[in-house]
């Protein structure tokens, strides 16, 4: 019952908000250089933001599935999965396109993300991650549009120079229980003076997963992923040094677990699920100080979601099939502007363009008949941004402002020939958005920090011209919208020495012109409700995150994390759409030599606090989403040539599902991995 997790979590969480937080990994010091939070390299000691940070060392550790499984349990992060192939992080109660995801300094975030959680950030391959920070709060001036909850900025591995030259190889593997996973990756390093690289190959089969108590296998739920990456590094001189990288992946038959078991689906499928990113980077050093560093990205990305769907009874099948390309460039410069104040200045522009379309195939004969697609097809969007952040340190006070301002372009080509066409438009939004932090030391091993951060998001694509089948309703295309505004103003504080690190970061956030969907009243298509997008909703969010990691012994460490949110909309008078409940993680580890054990414990309170729409969700049971605590075991051993991991997960076999997921959780199970050095 929820009221015996309810006194649990109380118990914990008390002692904690005492000692407050730290945001890194259990072995991770608070001098840690980041960048994602200000675009430059400081310690998250300094930085007055709040920052999470996860490293290779504990992606390997853990083995986690995926690197939305490898959010799960940080402060201010709540991770919901429409599906066993999704996964979409909220960060301060905002997801989807209101939550900025990167990758190597550049936007994944495309014009048709969407409103509410997507499956995107599952096309990662998470072996070639080497670090994960998270920005929260704060974002829309250092990186521009869509960083309302924060940013979420995922670090590629990186070949780096030696002096000798050196070529390795590391084969991993990895098995579930129930065969729920089958995975194995090869990869090769090189390094030398001047020249290094990286290749790497991953193959994946995941079964129909399996959930705890009577939920039992899910199908379908299972698919296939193969992923490739290369990454060439070349140290053109001493002070200048060229990347090239290339990123690839795909899933295969991806099904959407809840249509079939909730809407009467037959099948309904991503096939294929697919991602590439090429980019070049030159990083040149000069000895200008109005120029100290110029950093030049020229990106290109493409994304292609095909959804094959067919109803039970229904005379036809559907095949839904969107494109997305994406040029990116960027160019950043420092300036030593004096001693103790830096600047970082830049301008940015990306283009996308969407081709989009839809096929009804009758199955008794196979004719086909094109239909419009989910977006207008040759849609496009021009995004340039210009953005100056400033850095200032003087004695024990640091200081960070900033300005961005960014002018959009959004062309739909959409031929009117009925009521649910937009025709062809273009729409031209711009903002100017800033913030301002700072913050102070109190001594060498303690510091208060606070800042207020504006941000915004432009309306995208998916925002104007959707039309079809979206979740659990049909959605036509909307008119004259304009960005969505957020004020965010948090207060931290962080403690940091030997043994103990730790902070606290309490935030409100306001938010207006929210783009919202709203029901039409008395209408419908296939039987579920019509629905469009408005300006229509102010809210305000506010909360509180705490995290510790405590050395109780040379052999035992702790570390704990905790989130709550509360979340109001204010045109409506109701809550805010899926605010996640409060949550917490506690994680003991042992460590000797060259072996290592952990003990997790996750839990979530139960929802009730439902908006409208989470009412009307299908994917959230009647009266909210229950509560839910989980305990997972890992074991491993290291030595120089190889590794052994074990992981036993949901030991006590508790069915639960996290607020808003289509999908429950995976039951008692294990899994065994390995790496091996060539």
């Amino acid at each position: 019952m929820w009221y015996k997790y309810k006194i649990t979590l109380l118990s914990l969480c008390i002692p904690i908000l005492c000692i407050a937080q730290n945001e890194t990994d259990s072995t991770t010091s608070l001098q840690e250089i980041i960048v994602t939070a200000t675009r430059k390299n400081s310690t998250i000691f300094s930085t007055p933001y709040s920052i999470n940070v996860i490293h290779r060392r504990v992606l390997n550790e853990y083995n986690f599935r995926t690197i939305p499984d490898a959010l799960v349990g940080m402060a201010g992060v709540f991770i919901q999965k429409t599906n066993h192939g999704g996964g979409s992080p909220f960060v301060r109660g905002l997801t989807g396109n209101q939550t900025l995801l990167m990758i190597d300094g550049i936007r994944f975030n495309n014009s048709t993300f969407r409103f509410g959680p997507n499956q995107y950030l599952n096309t990662i391959d998470a072996y070639t991650v080497s670090k994960i920070e998270i920005a929260r709060g704060t974002g829309s001036v250092q990186f521009g549009s869509d960083a309302l909850g924060g940013v979420v900025h995922i670090l590629t591995k990186e070949p780096i120079f030696k002096d000798r030259k050196t070529i390795n190889a590391i084969i991993t593997g990895k098995a579930a229980s129930q065969n729920m996973e089958y995975t194995g990756r090869v990869e090769v390093l090189y390094q030398s003076k001047k020249i290094a690289f990286l290749v790497g190959h991953t193959n994946r089969y995941f079964g129909d997963l399996v959930g705890g108590d009577s939920t039992g296998i899910q199908t379908p739920s299972g698919y296939k992923e193969k992923a490739f990456d290369v990454k060439f590094k070349w140290k053109i001189n001493t002070n200048a040094t060229l990347t090239v990288a290339h990123q690839y992946l795909q899933q295969r038959d991806v099904p959407l677990y809840h249509r079939v078991k909730l809407e009467n689906f037959n099948y309904y499928f991503f096939a294929p699920q697919q991602r590439t990113l090429s980019y070049v980077k030159l990083v040149v050093n000069t000895k200008y100080k109005f120029a100290d560093k110029i950093t030049f990205i020229n990106s290109y990305q493409s994304t292609l979601e095909r959804r094959s769907h067919q109803k039970n009874g229904s005379s036809n099948k559907f095949l839904e099939e969107d494109k997305v390309k994406t040029l990116g460039l960027t160019l950043d410069i420092t300036s030593n502007i004096l001693k103790n104040w830096t600047a970082n200045t830049g301008i940015e522009f990306y283009h996308d363009k969407v081709n989009s379309i839809k096929q009804q195939i009758a199955i008794s004969n196979n004719i086909s008949i094109n239909q419009r697609g989910l977006y207008p097809n040759n849609a496009n969007t021009s995004n340039l941004s210009f953005y100056n952040l400033n850095h200032i340190q003087f004695n024990k006070i640091t200081i960070e402002a900033g300005l961005r301002y960014n002018s959009i372009s959004l062309a739909i080509p959409d031929t009117a020939t009925n009521n649910f066409r937009l025709g062809n438009i273009i729409i031209k939004p711009s903002s100017l958005v800033a913030n301002a932090a700072l913050s102070f030391h109190i001594d060498n091993k303690q510091i208060i920090y606070s800042s207020f951060s504006t941000g915004y998001r432009t309306p995208n694509i998916d925002d104007m011209g959707t039309l079809g089948l979206v979740d659990f309703r049909y959605e036509i295309p909307a008119y004259n919208l304009v960005p969505e505004k957020t004020y965010n103003s948090e207060i931290g504080y962080r403690f940091n020495n030997k043994k103990l690190q730790t902070s606290v970061a309490v935030f409100y956030m306001y938010l207006a012109n929210l783009i919202t969907r709203v029901q039409i009243p008395d209408q419908q298509v296939a039987g579920y409700n019509m629905y469009t997008k408005v300006n229509s909703q102010t809210s305000f969010l506010y909360g509180v995150e705490a995290n510790i990691d405590y050395m109780l012994s040379p052999l035992f460490s702790i570390k704990s994390a905790w989130s709550y949110a509360y979340g109001q909309n204010r045109s409506r008078n109701e809550p805010m759409r899926r605010i996640p409940p409060l949550n917490g993680s506690i994680l003991l580890r042992y460590q000797k030599n060259k072996w290592q054990t952990s003990i997790s414990y996750l839990l979530a309170g139960k929802q009730n606090r439902l908006a409208q729409g989470d009412k009307d969700d299908n994917r959230i049971p009647t009266g909210g989403t229950p509560g839910f605590s989980i305990i997972n075991i890992y074991g491993g051993y290291v030595s120089k040539t190889y590794t052994i991991r074990l992981g036993i997960h949901n030991i006590l076999n508790n069915d639960y599902r996290t607020h808003g997921s289509g999908i429950n959780g995976v039951g008692r199970s294990a899994t065994i991995g390995f790496d091996i050095s060539l």
